[in-house]
């Protein structure tokens, strides 16, 4: 028996699969695509070694990508039937337990399974990760926090991978709420290794859910060199980049952004962040058909089939801003029949059912033009949100647009709540003063609509000196 880089026993493999296995692990939490040529290697080495089985299950269904889970889920089922299970140590028949958690489409049993792990062996790192990633699909912010929180103390100063735990513990905190310990724990992240793409992540997070664009876009162009490249999660830290310049009224700076990075992007996560940014231009009256008509070609194949709820609207989002209703209302026609059947341990099912639908539906009936029905499916739900996973800056483009639909739809009462609500929470957001003053325009208030505005344009101002503010 022999031993991980973090002093985990490893079984089934041999010296140079263990060094491989060691290097995908070090990658994967770098987010760099040489992960996957490293796990290669590992079972090219040693084809039954389980946790190199394990790792490369994860990684081809942490994707969210339905080809990718189809081939993991043959390969794993090869692996099980070749293997004595019986004969694992504990820890490594518990990720094969989580792995197959996970196969079945229950993201919560993996969770679970994964915190399991944790509390036995915090210093099992890719328990760590994927039980981060399964704890953001969930959109369950505690464990994001409590997760990672729980497993720190075993984690020395000395430790080459203690700043991405860190970083996972920013985001977890931010998610949470607690934005003057995110910024602080991040910032460390980023001091011990600052290629760390996620540390930098969690960084932007706090800014963007204080407001503080300014702080962002200057935080970003200083450390350009560390996230823009060389990672598969470059595109994401761009997307975030975007809504800085968004918030800032720099429309052409988030399109030149787009144009150049996000336009691009192949991987589901990649559409997402594509169709996410160009749908917050859209709800403001930016007409981009010919780039929502190439993002909405990108779409049909990769929700060809049930498997992630949060992909599904972001599918709908591009068709609808394509002008092409009709294949929206058949993805939702699809995911209706989907949830009819009983699905027990499925949690895209409960997601879809709970969330995905109600969205999807007020997603079309805005591009409709149905206002009220938007406020009507929104409304409702607009606290659950989280339930199909995301973070609060992916998951507020469903924020926005119930606001936006409020607005346009003469519901004002709704429209009044929800603007005092994100103002009193964000302040600084020049976005919420706008849609203050457009409510105060809606109410024949034009001394108060000035006066927003006004305001809008000093938090510009005071973040961006030399920044005209838009808008």
């Amino acid at each position: 028996m022999t031993h991980d880089q973090h002093g985990l026993a490893i079984t089934g493999a041999s010296a140079a699969a263990v060094r491989h296995y060691d290097r995908a692990i070090d990658e994967l939490l770098h987010f760099r695509v040489e992960v996957d040529a490293e796990a290669g290697a590992a079972l090219a080495e040693s084809p039954d070694f389980p946790m190199g089985n394990v790792l490369s299950a994860y990684l081809g269904l942490l994707t969210t990508e339905v080809e990718d889970a189809r081939t993991a889920r043959a390969r794993f089922g090869a692996f099980r039937r070749r293997i004595d299970e019986t004969s694992l140590p504990p820890r490594e028949r518990a990720h094969v337990a989580a792995v197959q958690a996970l196969l079945d489409g229950d993201f919560l049993r993996c969770g679970a399974l994964l915190g399991e792990i944790t509390v036995a062996w915090p210093r099992d790192a890719l328990a760590l990760a994927a039980g981060h990633q399964i704890d953001f699909f969930t959109g369950d912010s505690r464990s994001l926090r409590d997760r990672i929180g729980g497993a720190l103390s075993a984690w020395r100063d000395d430790d080459r991978h203690l700043g991405h735990v860190l970083g996972m513990y920013a985001f977890g905190l931010e998610e949470a709420g607690h934005y003057d310990r995110s910024e602080e724990v991040a910032l460390r992240a980023v001091e011990l290794n600052p290629h760390d793409v996620w540390g930098i992540h969690a960084v932007v997070h706090t800014y963007e859910m204080q407001g503080r664009f300014g702080d962002g876009l200057r935080y970003l162009d200083a450390r350009v060199g560390d996230w823009s490249t060389g990672t598969f999660f470059n595109i994401h830290n761009w997307w975030h980049y975007g809504l800085y310049a968004l918030e800032a009224g720099d429309v052409p700076r988030a399109l030149t952004i787009y144009d150049s990075v996000l336009a691009d992007g192949q991987a589901c996560m990649e559409l997402v962040d594509a169709a996410a940014l160009l749908w917050r231009l859209h709800l403001e009256g930016s007409d981009q058909h010919e780039r929502w008509r190439a993002l909405a070609d990108a779409w049909p194949r990769r929700v060809a089939e049930p498997f992630y709820a949060f992909n599904d609207m972001h599918a709908v989002m591009s068709y609808v801003g394509a002008g092409r209703i009709a294949d929206a209302e058949r993805l939702i026609t699809s995911r209706e029949s989907y949830v009819l059947e009983p699905r027990p341990g499925v949690t895209n099912r409960d997601m879809t059912l709970r969330v995905g639908l109600p969205v999807c539906r007020a997603i079309v009936a805005f591009g409709r033009g149905d206002y009220a029905s938007v406020v009507d499916l929104l409304y409702p739900i607009r606290h659950r949100i989280n339930e199909f996973g995301g973070s609060h800056a992916q998951r507020d483009a469903v924020q926005k647009t119930l606001l936006e639909a409020a607005l346009r739809g003469g519901r004002r009462d709704v429209a009044r709540a929800l603007v005092s609500e994100r103002i009193n929470v964000r302040p600084c957001s020049p976005y919420n003063w706008l849609k203050q003053a457009a409510l105060a325009d809606a109410l024949g208030d034009r001394a108060a609509a000035a006066t927003a505005r006004h305001r809008a344009g000093g938090l510009v101002r005071a973040a961006l000196p030399d920044t005209t503010p838009g808008g």
